[in-house]
C-alpha cells in the first residue's frame, strides 16, 4: 500500500522563547526528524518570537502538527496542508484565547463551508440575519483571522525552510 504524500506550512506566529525547544521537539516527534527552526523576534508581540517551516509528509501530517501544539499557553500558530490526491486541503489556526479552528480549503487556500454547515446557520438563525451572520462567521473562522492578522503581517519577508518527513 502506497502512502499519499502531502505538504504544507507551519507558521508559529508568536511564542515565548522558553517554549521554543518544546515546540521544536513536538514538531520533530510528528515528522520524525530533528527541527532547528530559525526564531526571529515577533514585532506584533514584543518579547515573543516567531518561525515558519514548510513541511512534507503523509496525508494527515497537518492535523498531527496542529494537535501536537494545541493548548499551549501564549502560543499562536497556523498549519496548512495542501490538497493531495483524495483529500481536500486544510487549515488549522490556534490562539490562546480562542483555542483551535479547523476548516477544509480549496486549491487556492479558500475556506470551504459545507452545505450542512450553511443549513445549520440558516436553521439556527431562524429568520434572524444577525444570527445567520454569526454562524457563518464561526464557520469561516473570522475571529481567528482577526486575532492572527497582525502577527501575519509582522512576518512579511520572513525566511521559509523545507522540512521533509523521513521513513
Amino acid at each position: 500500500m502506497s502512502v499519499v504524500m502531502a505538504r504544507g506550512v507551519l507558521f508559529v506566529h508568536s511564542a515565548p522563547s522558553a517554549l521554543c525547544p518544546h515546540i521544536e521537539w513536538a514538531i520533530g516527534s510528528v515528522v520524525e526528524k530533528r527541527t532547528d527552526l530559525q526564531w526571529t523576534p515577533q514585532p506584533a508581540a514584543p518579547g515573543m518570537v516567531r518561525a515558519e517551516i514548510a513541511w512534507s509528509g503523509p496525508q494527515g501530517t497537518g492535523s498531527l502538527l496542529a494537535s501536537a501544539l494545541r493548548g499551549w499557553a501564549h502560543l499562536r500558530y497556523e498549519v496548512t496542508e495542501d490538497q493531495s490526491p483524495g483529500a481536500d486541503g486544510s487549515r488549522w489556526a490556534h490562539t490562546p484565547e480562542l483555542g483551535i479552528f479547523h476548516a477544509a480549503t480549496d486549491v487556492h487556500g479558500n475556506i470551504m463551508v459545507s452545505e450542512d454547515r450553511i443549513r445549520y446557520a440558516y436553521e439556527n438563525g431562524a429568520g434572524d440575519p444577525s444570527a445567520v451572520y454569526h454562524e457563518l462567521s464561526l464557520a469561516l473562522g473570522e475571529a481567528w483571522d482577526e486575532e492572527l492578522e497582525p502577527f501575519r503581517h509582522a512576518a512579511d519577508g520572513a525566511p521559509v525552510r523545507w522540512l521533509h518527513q523521513v521513513g
